[in-house]
């Protein structure tokens, strides 16, 4: 959708356009402005010119636009200059001059041109550009004098210039706005990959060294564990390479979107779903026994991005603490709660804390990480001893309508 509503004013808008100053060149040429004189064919080029170079323009860039219609500005003021000293001169009794001084093609033109230079262009040639198509615009109705007929139109050309300028400077405000607001959704985006990729890739390593741990400590008294924590210590550590390779591949997709300014595709695509978080909780075995048991209510397909993305998070950081800092735990288990237009993730296990081993593996900052995470989506976390025992994360997040 957005590619064809970049297409569509060269579509529809620009052959609108031309159609239009043709009509006010037919226009013209009946009122006789356009005669078999020099000055009638001096008039004659400088409104083509002034036409070429707005016709042009989608296909000029910020620095040749400014110069084309700088161009076009000049032409347009040797003209009026040209009128000036034919208008000092009569011609007959009752001094009729040979033409009439103005029309509304260039006049059109010129505005066209004022408008998008002063959107498109560079800064320092648009305003030095913009300078000389203002007066060009304002100066061609005085060529013959000051009289009221030409005062009033030149008062006419004047608001009608500062109309031009005002919504050029409007329309290049807002589109340098839009492009910093989205540079910085760009920002926002490959941090949090990077925050992901660590998480994802923290997970699998953490599980590697608790289950490395475990082999190690039973491998005298009970050897016939030792092969399994080996496979699901390799099956981990092919898991994290996975990922790893997944979330740099994202980060180089975002990379690449973000230089052509679109914001669809590999950028925006759900790093986690429900499946995913399914794989979390029945790939949790930890060595010396324990479970994991999850419980849906409520619909979870049709979830926004951020917010299951966010329920993967938290699930996978709080499967990773009980991994760290719980022990003796038989079962940890993991509530996903969608009513009355939230989701509610909430894990528990019935183990002790174990600090040294979490101090030891730099425990403190996933937890930290997911509460910034949730709240950056309007939600909260909590924390601390489940009123049964062990250890209880719970997170509450927004997701607008209720299922």
């Amino acid at each position: 959708m957005r590619f064809r509503w970049r297409l569509r004013p060269r579509v529809v808008v620009w052959p609108l356009v031309a159609a239009l100053l043709l009509t006010l060149g037919l226009f013209d040429h009946r009122w006789g402005m356009f005669d078999d004189t020099t000055i009638g064919l001096l008039k004659l080029g400088s409104a083509l010119l002034a036409v070429a170079a707005l016709l042009a323009s989608p296909r000029l860039g910020p620095r040749a636009l400014p110069v084309s219609a700088g161009v076009a500005a000049v032409a347009s003021l040797g003209t009026t200059l040209a009128l000036h000293v034919v208008s000092a001169r009569p011609v007959g009794e009752n001094g009729i001059y040979p033409t009439e001084p103005y029309g509304i093609t260039e006049p059109a033109a010129l505005l066209g041109l004022l408008t998008l230079v002063v959107w498109r262009g560079r800064p320092v040639p648009a305003a030095a550009t913009a300078l000389a198509l203002i007066p060009a615009i304002v100066l061609r109705p005085l060529a013959e004098g000051v009289k009221e007929t030409t005062a009033v139109m030149a008062f006419f050309f004047t608001l009608a210039a500062t109309a031009a300028l005002g919504i050029g400077l409007t329309v290049r405000l807002v589109t340098d706005d839009r492009r910093r607001r989205e540079a910085t959704v760009r920002l926002e985006q490959r941090a949090e990959f990077a925050r992901d990729l660590h998480d994802f890739v923290a997970h699998h390593v953490t599980g590697i060294v608790v289950q490395a741990q475990g082999a190690r400590a039973i491998a005298v008294r009970r050897p016939q564990l030792v092969p399994p924590a080996l496979e699901r210590i390799e099956q981990a550590g092919v898991e994290a390479l996975t990922s790893m390779r997944a979330m740099v591949g994202m980060l180089r997709d975002a990379d690449r979107q973000g230089d052509q300014g679109d914001m669809d595709g590999a950028a925006l695509a759900p790093l986690a779903g429900i499946g995913e978080v399914r794989s979390l909780v029945e790939e949790f075995a930890p060595v010396g026994g324990g479970r994991a048991l999850l419980r849906i209510e409520g619909a979870f397909d049709d979830l926004p991005v951020e917010v299951i993305t966010t329920v993967h998070r938290v699930v996978m950081e709080a499967l990773t603490n009980v991994r760290k800092h719980s022990r003796d735990f038989t079962e940890v288990e993991v509530c996903l709660l969608r009513s009355a237009g939230r989701v509610l993730v909430k894990v528990t296990d019935d183990g002790r804390p174990r600090p040294a081993l979490g101090h030891a593996l730099g425990g403190g900052f996933g937890l930290k990480g997911m509460a910034e995470r949730v709240e950056m989506i309007g939600g909260r976390v909590e924390a601390g001893p489940g009123t049964a025992g062990g250890w209880s994360i719970e997170a509450t997040m927004p997701v607008g309508k209720a299922a």
